[in-house]
């Protein structure tokens, strides 16, 4: 049986000459020591360290029989409890939970998961969290259906944020248009996201403790995902990006060759060509796993693919150089975001991202070789939840993504050569005019 009694300690005595009452929790043979708001002096101690005081101990007292009351209640769960548990369920049962202080703790732990990416995303809505209620500290109980809406409102229009500039002490504020439909799906989505998270942090079911007791978005319906606008180019604009004439060294140069090597390997991410070394390449492959999904997965996002021809040299230029010329993957995608922005000029393609090279290669894959979307899933690196199971019982056929992959550069080298036949053509007949 747990039982809880006031403690004052000689050893504990403040500088001022107070002592801070603590409640002792003994359960399991074990002792753990609650702080409480209420100190002492000396002379409302007895002289074996007892409180003395009536109206200290009717305080304690009250405070005492909260706490037999939650543990009575507990009945037999209290049987899972240690005595370091049980002090945690005492002080925390009633206790508010702050959600930005949570967000913070939950995005520095997926920064040492090494999830940067899902880090980021949970950042900007923690951020824009503090920006919606102009505050720093924001109780759970706060983030309920009716704000949800007031928030989806405040995302939508034009808002103000202030936010560090990098440079020590300096503020800087952006004005931000509203989201779209998409971008709102993906911060509610987001934001649900981190609630959970709370909710498994903060609940546990088996014991019967509720800290987080609603659910918001059984109300608020954050809905599917909308449509989103296609993100791929055409074979004859893959040529105009690789035939463009870029300066030596640019980032328009590099933006090119990117997108380049990421088309012919399969939709290839520049945070994968950033960690890539000479000990990924093997038998005339590159093996690795993909740093977006790899802490997700079971088999760790693994894949491999066959370096054709044309990924060689670009291959050769840019392994282990991209670690050495870019601080880390983030410096590399600003250097690209740039680069991209210099490409479009050049190419006159309006809309243009790395991100386009994996989605034209997929949709080329699909649409114009006519492969099957699970073969198209394999080359991407994706993974089919509906298959886990079966997955599980087949052992990888990187064969398959070869297929894929040869078929895809295959009708880009044919237009090659219908193209260089044609003007060929063109040549003879100007020849003989």
């Amino acid at each position: 049986m747990a039982t809880v009694s006031a403690k004052v300690f000689e050893h504990h005595k403040k500088t001022d000459g107070t002592y801070n009452v603590k409640i002792c929790v003994h359960h399991k043979s074990d002792r753990r020591y609650l702080d409480t708001v209420h100190f002492v002096v000396k002379k409302q101690l007895t002289a074996k360290m007892k409180i003395k005081d009536s109206f200290v101990n009717d305080l304690i007292d009250e405070q005492l029989k909260g706490y037999r009351k939650v543990i009575s209640e507990l009945g037999e769960k209290l049987n899972f409890f240690t005595a370091e548990t049980l002090r945690e369920y005492l002080r925390e049962k009633d206790a508010d939970v702050d959600f930005i202080k949570f967000c913070a703790l939950h995005i520095a732990q997926s920064v040492k998961d090494g999830r940067k990416g899902t880090a980021h995303n949970h950042r900007v809505v923690r951020n824009s969290l503090v920006d919606y209620f102009k505050r720093e500290a924001v109780s759970i109980t706060e983030i309920n259906s009716n704000m949800l809406l007031s928030y989806e409102r405040f995302l939508r229009g034009k808002r103000t944020m202030v936010r560090p500039s990098g440079q020590k002490g300096l503020i800087k504020e952006t004005t931000s248009k509203g989201l779209s439909d998409s971008g709102l799906y993906n911060r509610m989505r987001d934001l649900r996201t981190l609630f959970n998270a709370a909710r498994n942090m903060y609940n546990n079911e088996d014991l019967g403790i509720y800290r987080i007791k609603h659910y918001p978005f059984k109300k608020y319906k954050i809905g599917s995902a909308p449509l989103t606008k296609k993100r791929n180019n055409t074979l004859e604009q893959i040529r105009i990006i690789r035939d463009c004439v870029t300066k030596p060294e640019s980032r328009a140069e590099l933006a090119k060759e990117l997108y380049m090597l990421s088309f012919y390997l399969c939709g290839m991410n520049a945070v994968d060509f950033y960690h890539l070394t000479e000990s990924n390449v093997r038998n005339g492959r590159i093996d690795y796993n993909r740093s977006k999904t790899k802490s997700q997965r079971k088999d760790n996002a693994f894949i491999s693919i066959k370096i054709i021809e044309e990924v060689k040299p670009l291959l050769k230029k840019y392994i282990e150089k991209l670690a050495i010329r870019y601080a880390s993957p983030d410096s590399l995608n600003k250097a690209l975001l740039m680069g991209m922005k210099q490409l479009r000029k050049l190419t006159g393609l309006s809309d243009l991202t790395l991100y386009w090279a994996r989605h034209t290669f997929g949709t080329i894959a699909r649409n114009l070789c006519r492969m099957s979307k699970d073969d198209v899933a394999q080359a991407l690196n994706h993974v089919d939840s509906e298959h886990t199971t079966t997955d599980i019982y087949i052992e990888k056929d990187w064969s398959i993504v070869d297929d894929v992959q040869i078929k895809v550069i295959t009708l880009l080298r044919r237009l090659d050569i219908k193209i260089a036949a044609q003007q060929k053509k063109l040549a003879a007949i100007k020849n003989a005019a």
